[in-house]
């Protein structure tokens, strides 16, 4: 059973409404979305993301430890840069995905919601004679984003960390309301997840299921190095990069517009040509409205699904995009 962060002081700004599984305990938005898109993409206010799960790893050996157990090289990881890394399993699908930073003496990362137990009992069952130490931090950190472009003054103290698509602060949760009154405007998880899909950016639990491999969802190089090896899985990201071609493939999808409903998670993608009752070629994974493509999703298809065919997603006419190459 997942164990989710306790529901966030700020679903009492006005005009929060609650987020749906898998982002129980944080707003989906604060009663407009476009608006909020739109503030986001124009680089102001701030993201609540209390409910992700937050970990650090401290002692002398932990990059050269961790380097040993995920898909990153991070063995030389200098302070303060930001990078992202996958666990897999012995077959090579994906199990993990991490959002680190080190700051010099502790390794900050966070992941999916609930998700951070299921994750410590790994690293602690791998630990054996290493000096690291492995905490739970999730109960006194929230994780709060700020969008790229963003000119919010990071509290001292607190750790940074920054990528192309803005900034992740591990803040103090006590700090939650403090910060809120003082950067707003507060954005819901919905407007982020729209930039996120427009993006083309995948999210462990809705692009992946239990058999994905990292080349389906174009992981590889982002959140896989693959000049380095001594991780669990690593024969299998190998000899799909030299060797062959996943067995599908992720796509971007323009939505018909005229539908009232988004196709939700899981929906079967058929092609347009056979109709509802076609082969199933793959599923949607998220779908959302965004403020100027309008209603848009990611799914995940079989690799040899033609790049120019039309597809429906139940029975919404959809138009793909390439994300990873057939």
């Amino acid at each position: 059973m997942l164990r989710h962060s306790p529901a966030s002081p700020l679903l009492s700004l006005p005009g929060a409404v609650p987020a749906e599984a898998p982002d129980e305990g944080v707003a989906a938005h604060y009663g407009d979305l476009f608006r909020e898109q739109r503030a986001l993409a124009d680089g102001t206010g701030f993201v609540d993301l209390s409910h992700r799960g937050v970990i650090t790893v401290t002692g002398p050996e932990r990059l050269s430890w961790l380097h040993l157990l995920i898909t990153q090289h991070v063995s030389e990881l200098p302070p303060g840069q930001a990078t992202e890394a996958l666990i897999l399993s012995a077959h090579g699908h994906i199990e993990h995905a991490l959002y680190l930073v080190d700051d010099g003496e502790t390794t900050w990362m966070h992941t999916e919601p609930g998700n951070q137990e299921a994750l410590i009992a790994y690293l602690e069952s791998m630990k054996f004679f290493y000096r690291v130490e492995v905490a739970d931090r999730t109960d006194e950190i929230a994780v709060v984003h700020l969008p790229a472009g963003s000119i919010t003054e990071v509290p001292e103290g607190v750790v940074v960390r920054e990528n192309p698509h803005g900034r992740d602060l591990f803040l103090p949760r006590a700090d939650l309301e403090g910060f809120a009154a003082a950067h707003g405007p507060a954005i819901g998880i919905l407007a982020m997840e729209a930039l996120r899909v427009e993006a083309h950016r995948p999210r462990l639990g809705l692009e992946t299921d239990h058999r994905t491999i990292p080349h389906e969802l174009g992981w590889i190089g982002t959140a896989v190095h693959l000049q380095k090896g001594c991780y669990r899985g690593q024969e299998t990201v190998a000899r799909v990069h030299n060797l062959g071609k996943p067995p599908r493939r992720l796509v971007f999808l323009h939505l018909d517009g005229s539908e009232v409903h988004l196709p939700p998670h899981g929906t079967p993608v058929r092609l347009a040509s056979e109709g509802e009752e076609g082969r199933q070629l793959g599923f949607i994974t998220t779908s959302v409205r965004h403020h100027e493509l309008g209603p848009i999703a990611l799914a995940l298809v079989k690799r040899n699904v033609p790049v120019d065919a039309q597809l429906m997603a139940g029975g919404t006419a959809a138009a793909q995009e390439v994300v990873v190459e057939p």
